[in-house]
Parts: C-alpha cells; sequence; structure tokens
C-alpha cells in the first residue's frame, strides 16, 4: 500500500497477482489499484474475466476503470463464448469467437478492435487458423453483435473478398437490416453469375429478404421473401422470383427466351372461436420458364399448381370449410408459335385449368345413433354437402401437340350442389365384423358436357343442368384373421405372422344412361355410342364426378409379421397385401367408352393407374409389400398384375438404408401397360450419400434419374463438402435434362454460427 501525490490510496500486488470482484477477475505479475478513482493497471501476462458474458482477455498491459467499466488493452487477444446455430443450412460450432489486434478499447459491454482480426477457428499450435476477418477496426458486444469496418475475409491466408461494413448478430434475435454475402457462380446454364442481397428487418414482426442475380447472358433474376408474424396466432411468407431474359438459351434456333415468375405463398391465423383460415399459393407464369430456371429436377418436372385459400372451423363432429382455390396442370410445355420465316412469334398454353371460386363444404364424421343398443350391434350416420360456382378450361391439340384445334371451357362461375348423407352398422358375430352402409348422394349440375364436332374424346360445355341422384350400399366383411407365433429367430425372441382375409361388396346406381341419347343413336345406326352415358355428360372438377355406376366385391388378403425385440418392444417388420375387384356391371353402367382411358371411382380407389380401354369384368391383382427388417432398411414394392395381358402392366420399387453416416436409395418405376392408357415408361433413381450436414470432414454424394426407354440421364447431382471445426466447403453440379438441358457448378462456403457464402442455396444443399 502507499500513497501518491494526490493522496489516493493504492494497492500493489506482485508476482502471481490477482483481484477480483462481482463482474471482472483479473490476474497478472504487477497489478496497481486506485481506491479513490477505483482505476486498475496491470501489467505482465495479463488474464482478464468478464463474468458476465463469459469474455477472456490477455494482454500485455491493461488500464481498466471499475466505476466506469472502460478500460484499454494493448497487444490483445480474447475469446467469448459462442452462440451454437442450430437450424437447417447452417452449420453448427463449438470454438469460441477469437480477436487478436494491436489495442482494443473497452466502454461498457462495448470492445473496440484497433487493427487486429476475428475468427471462430480453433488455431492450431504453430499454425493459422482457416479463415479470418482481418481489419483496421472492430465493434464487439460479445453475446450481442459484431462489427468489422473495411475488412478482409482471408482464408488460408488468400484474400477472397474486402467489405467495408459487416456485421454479425452474436445474439438469440439475429434479425439486423444489412446486405448479405454475395453470390458467386462461375458457371451455370448462362454462364457465369454474380449477386447480392439485401436484408432488411422491418420491425419486431416483419422482415424483407431481396437478391438480385445478374448473368452474363443479358438474364437477370430478382427474388423477394417476405415474412411476417402480424400476430400470436397468425403469421405468413411470400416468396417471389422473377427472370428478365433478353438473350434466350444459347445454340437455341430460332431464339426462344424463358421470362417468367414463380409466386409461392404460404399463410396462416387463428381468428378465435374456433376459427383457422390457411393459405397455399403456388403459382407461375410459364412452364417453360420453371423447367429453364429451375435447379431442382422435382421442380422442373412438376407440372401441377395449387392456389388455395380457406376457411374452417370443426366441432363436435362436424366440420365447416369455405375453398377458393385454383388448380393449373400443365399437359407440356407452352407450344411455340413458330412463323414461315422460322421466328417465334408467341406460345401457346397447353394446361387444364380449374377454379372454385367459392366452394362451400360441410359435414360430420361418423356419429353414433341409439346408444343403448345391444353391444353387438352399433349404428353411426355421417354426411358431406357442398355448393360452390366453379370452372374448368382445356385446351385441344392435334396428335403432334403443335396446333391447337379447339377448347373446352364452362362458364366462369358454374353452380355444383351436392349433399351425400350415409348411414353405417357395425354388426359383431363372434369371430366375424360386418359392416353395412346404406347412402345416397344427389348432386346438381349447372352445365353439363356433350361430345364436340372434333369427334370422340374432344367435349364442349352446353348450358344444360343435369342432376345426378345415386344410391349405394357397401358391405364389409372382416374374416377371422389367422395367427401362428414362432420361437426365438435372428429378428427377435419372437415371431408372429398374421393373415388377415377381407371381402367388401359395393353397389353404386343412378348415374345410368341418356335414354333419350340412346334413342336418338341407335336411330343412327350407333347402338354402342358411350355418350349416351350420363356419367361421360357430367363436367370433371374433381374426384367427385367421377362416381359412376357399379356392382363389384374386392378381395383382400394381408400378411403381416411382427417380430418382438429383447426390450419388449413390437414392431412390424413386414406386410404383403394382395387386392383384387371382380366388377359383375362391366360397363359401369354404360360409362365405359372404348380404345380410350377410362377412370372411375370404382377404378381410382384400386390403383393409380388406368387399367379400363373397355369392357371389364376383374381389375388388375394389386400387390403391396413393405418391409424393415434390419434396422435403417426400408423396402417398398407395388405392383399391378393383369391377369387379362397375363403380365406385369406397372411397377414401383424402392429399397433405401442408412448405416451411420452412410446412405443409400435406390427405385425403379416401370409401366408396361397399353400404351392408349398411358406411355411406356421405365426409370431409375439412385442416391450414394456419406455424410450428414454437421459431420466434420469429407461428406459425399451422388444422385441421378436414369430413363431406360430414352436411355437418357434425366438429372443428376453430385456434391461433396468439407467440413473443419469451424467452416465447410461444399461444390456441387447439377444437370436437368428436361425441357431445354441445362447444368451449372454450385458452390458454397459455410461458416459456423454465421451463415452460408457463395451461389448453392441452402434447400439445395445435402451436407
Amino acid at each position: 500500500m502507499r500513497t501518491n501525490e494526490q493522496g489516493d490510496r493504492i494497492r500493489i500486488l506482485d508476482g502471481h497477482a490477482e483481484a477480483e470482484d462481482d463482474h471482472i477477475i483479473v490476474r497478472a505479475q504487477h497489478i496497481e489499484y486506485n481506491e479513490t478513482t477505483q482505476i486498475l493497471n496491470a501489467t505482465g501476462s495479463v488474464y482478464f474475466y468478464g463474468l458476465d458474458k463469459n469474455e477472456q482477455i490477455w494482454c500485455d498491459h491493461l488500464e481498466y476503470n471499475r466505476a466506469t467499466e472502460n478500460g484499454a488493452f494493448f497487444e490483445v487477444r480474447g475469446e467469448s463464448s459462442p452462440r451454437a446455430v442450430v437450424r437447417r443450412g447452417v452449420l453448427s460450432g463449438t470454438s469460441p469467437y477469437h480477436f487478436e489486434g494491436q489495442w482494443a478499447q473497452r466502454i461498457g459491454a462495448k470492445y473496440i478492435l484497433y487493427n487486429g482480426w476475428v475468427t471462430n477457428c480453433k488455431i492450431p499450435e504453430g499454425g493459422s487458423p482457416w479463415w479470418v476477418m482481418k481489419g483496421p477496426k472492430f465493434d464487439i458486444i460479445p453475446g450481442d453483435r459484431a462489427k468489422a469496418y473495411k475488412s478482409w475475409f482471408i482464408l488460408r491466408k488468400v484474400p477472397l473478398f474486402y467489405t467495408p461494413y459487416f456485421y454479425h448478430s452474436l445474439s438469440k434475435e439475429q434479425r439486423h437490416s444489412g446486405f448479405l454475402m454475395p453470390h458467386i457462380a462461375p458457371h451455370t446454364q448462362r454462364g457465369a453469375m454474380v449477386g447480392l442481397g439485401y436484408f432488411w428487418a422491418i420491425n419486431r414482426s416483419y422482415d424483407l429478404t431481396a437478391n438480385l442475380l445478374d448473368y452474363n447472358t443479358s438474364a437477370f433474376a430478382q427474388s423477394v421473401n417476405f415474412r411476417g408474424r402480424p400476430s400470436e396466432k397468425s403469421d405468413f411468407d411470400l416468396i417471389v422470383n422473377d427472370t428478365i431474359d433478353s438473350a434466350g438459351q444459347p445454340g437455341l434456333t430460332p431464339k426462344q427466351t424463358f421470362s417468367g415468375a414463380n409466386i409461392l405463398f404460404i399463410g396462416k391465423a387463428d381468428l378465435g372461436r374456433g376459427w383457422l383460415a390457411s393459405s397455399y399459393v403456388d403459382y407461375v407464369t410459364s412452364f417453360r420458364y420453371r423447367q429453364e430456371w429451375s435447379y431442382n429436377y422435382s421442380e422442373a418436372v412438376g407440372s401441377e399448381f395449387h392456389a388455395s385459400a380457406l376457411l374452417n372451423k370443426d366441432w363436435s363432429t362436424f366440420t365447416n370449410d369455405v375453398v377458393v382455390s385454383r388448380l393449373e396442370n400443365f399437359q407440356t410445355a407452352e407450344i411455340p408459335i413458330t412463323l414461315p420465316n422460322g421466328s417465334i412469334s408467341g406460345y401457346q398454353r397447353n394446361a387444364v385449368l380449374i377454379h372454385k371460386l367459392p366452394e362451400e363444404q360441410f359435414g360430420s364424421r361418423d356419429r353414433q345413433l341409439f346408444s343403448k343398443l345391444p353391444p353387438w350391434f352399433s349404428l353411426w350416420w355421417s354426411f358431406y354437402s357442398t355448393a360452390g360456382l366453379l370452372y374448368r378450361s382445356e385446351p385441344f391439340f392435334d396428335s403432334t401437340n403443335t396446333n391447337k384445334i379447339g377448347n373446352f371451357q364452362t362458364s366462369q362461375f358454374t353452380p355444383r350442389l351436392d349433399f351425400s348423407p350415409h348411414l353405417t352398422g357395425a354388426l359383431h358375430l363372434g369371430s366375424i365384423d360386418l359392416i353395412p352402409s346404406v347412402g345416397l348422394d344427389e348432386t346438381f349440375y349447372g352445365e353439363s358436357q356433350v361430345q364436340s364436332t372434333l369427334g370422340p374424346g374432344y367435349p364442349q360445355a352446353i348450358t344444360h343442368t343435369m342432376s345426378r341422384g345415386t344410391r349405394d350400399f357397401s358391405l364389409d366383411i372382416i374374416l377371422p384373421s389367422l395367427e401362428r407365433v414362432y420361437g426365438k429367430t435372428v429378428f427377435g425372441d419372437k415371431l408372429k405372422h398374421v393373415i388377415e382375409p377381407r371381402v367388401t361388396y359395393k353397389y353404386v346406381t343412378g348415374i345410368g344412361t341418356d335414354a333419350a341419347c340412346l334413342k336418338a343413336a341407335e336411330a343412327a345406326g350407333d347402338v354402342q355410342d358411350a355418350g349416351c352415358s350420363n356419367f361421360n355428360h357430367y363436367v370433371r372438377f374433381d374426384n367427385m364426378d367421377l362416381l359412376a355406376d357399379t356392382n363389384e366385391v374386392t378381395l383382400s388378403l394381408t400378411n403381416r409379421v411382427y417380430v418382438k425385440k429383447k426390450d419388449g418392444q413390437v414392431q412390424e417388420i413386414f406386410t404383403w397385401e394382395l387386392m383384387q375387384k371382380r366388377y359383375f356391371d362391366p360397363t359401369f353402367g354404360g360409362a365405359v367408352v372404348a380404345n380410350q382411358p377410362n377412370i372411375f371411382a370404382a377404378t381410382a380407389d384400386l390403383t393409380a393407374y388406368a387399367f379400363v380401354l373397355g369392357p371389364r369384368t376383374y381389375s388388375p391383382i394389386v400387390s403391396l409389400v413393405r418391409a424393415s427388417p434390419a434396422p435403417g432398411l426400408g423396402i417398398n414394392w407395388q405392383t399391378d398384375y393383369d391377369p387379362k395381358s397375363h403380365s406385369i402392366v406397372d411397377s414401383s420399387f424402392g429399397i433405401d438404408y442408412n448405416w451411420k453416416l452412410y446412405h443409400v436409395s435406390v427405385a425403379d418405376n416401370e409401366v408396361h401397360a397399353n400404351p392408349i392408357l398411358m406411355p411406356y415408361a421405365n426409370q431409375y433413381t439412385l442416391h450414394l450419400g456419406f455424410g450428414d450436414p454437421q459431420h466434420r470432414g469429407w461428406n459425399g454424394g451422388i444422385q441421378g434419374v436414369y430413363d431406360y426407354r430414352q436411355n437418357q440421364l434425366l438429372q443428376y447431382t453430385t456434391q461433396v463438402t468439407y467440413n473443419t471445426n469451424c467452416c465447410g466447403f461444399s461444390v456441387q453440379y447439377l444437370r436437368i435434362n428436361v425441357g431445354v438441358p441445362h447444368g451449372a457448378w454450385e458452390f458454397a462456403l459455410a461458416l459456423a454460427n454465421i451463415g452460408t457464402f457463395g451461389s448453392l442455396k441452402k434447400n439445395e444443399r445435402w451436407f
């Protein structure tokens, strides 16, 4: 202890000195503390530890004012605890943020570092970190945010880019306005691309991200992502992508441009008192645009676009929905209109468009009647009703799909009303369960359709109302199951095999035949004119309009294998279901049209593939196999065997296996049916991969879709990623041979807990 000229008492500590209070700890070779001014000076291997935010600083000399919490550190290096970011697309890390500099100034909770660098990489002894941000000034608040001015980003001693200002949040709330890391792609389907984005944190409830991409072939792309949470019970996400293509795809003659826009909106809101509102909009201005600019195979080949808004309330067994929807299904990409001189004057849209503007849906699931019935019998009732204004349009093209020859179109607001009540019983007779059901379906159509002058398969809408009064009866017979239990096997301690037979009879009537039409057809000598079926006069808006007369029985047999593990858990490891229908009305009430695909509710509920080209008395045999005999292994095989052609008409097989960091998936989809029903197809899909997004070291994968009949790879993607303790490097090549074939190299540099730099988007990355 000594006193200076001003009379201040100064405490002095030498050797392994240490001073601490409720907020800091200081260790050094020499410490002097002025009790009057509360100024602490420390020299010689100084260590400073901030208890509040877990920050550590080492320096040669420290000057610190306890009263103001201000200070200066010379020849400084320090660390601050990281905030691990755990979300898709962001590499997580546990390494602390490390900084070094000529000197640093502390002002309250803030540090200003001069002539230094920062990183979040582990620093090897005698080596250098993977990356550093180096600059003349850094402004850091541990646990809050970090700013850099006039700094260079250096990767392995190689400067990558310069930024006059850089901001990164270190807090839980990471939203802060500012420019995003630039996008750079040296090779895309349109040459080199550079892009820049800006994030605007409007307020605590809304934010907006905007990106501009510039291709060197006179194509510009813009994207806007506007997100919001207007209230605690509502949120929305709006994404708009737009591309202006003035040059077109190189090498195409005549020149073709692919400008367009895509809008995606997802929103929901709890309106109170049980009312919920939700909306989903996926709209594209051009399918050709989607195929050209998609870097996702599923997007490039997905031809169906939905937009809907729903207002819903559920109570007791009842549900009420008000729906406004738009469905657009592209049959082909837009067809160019080529002039005699070879130039393109425009494009013809080839898509089915269906609107509901709006539709009210009200119904009740099964509700029990007469609770005092005997225990072996129960009775239930349900109903479903709709009332809506609908619209449908569809262009007709010739067999070459190049010339438009007509169009089907209803009025903008075609009314359709439907009411369908059902009464269902459950009868338990020993080991046999019988489930009978009766119902009716009354439907009114404001318009109908007839065969146009273009011939069969080309309908025309007319302002002629129609009513449909159907009656249906079904009986589900659940027969006793057969069981056998086996002892210890390779799968587990016990294995159980169960066989479940089931028979379902169904009868639907009321659609029938238009007597007046049939009489006129007979007078004309065309007694086989199936256009006289009432079924063929109903306009197709949705699956409700596929209801046709039927008299059928469904036979099904299901094999199940269960295994009991040592820990007592029971798992179903194998399922094989066989189904076939027998039709006692082979023409479905006269609805079958010869030599063209026929799809009815009675056939669509069995398989996804059409199989009716004329009168049928039986369906294909549908086989469904699902197996998971070992952990991580899954097998699925669905196939349809048609006894009429004595062959498998379609098959979908897939197997996938996951073990530790290894991933394997193989699939094959084949169609061998009559080409009138659908084109022949045989496509293989393969995916091989090793790693995961957080795995340190090498990660890699390859994926492809191969069309056997075309002898062509429709799509293939390869990606290699190397993750260190603080950053990751990803390179991906994608090639899509759909529409106009195109490919691109993409890359990304991921910084742990910070973000990603590059052109490879997070939703396109595997690792």
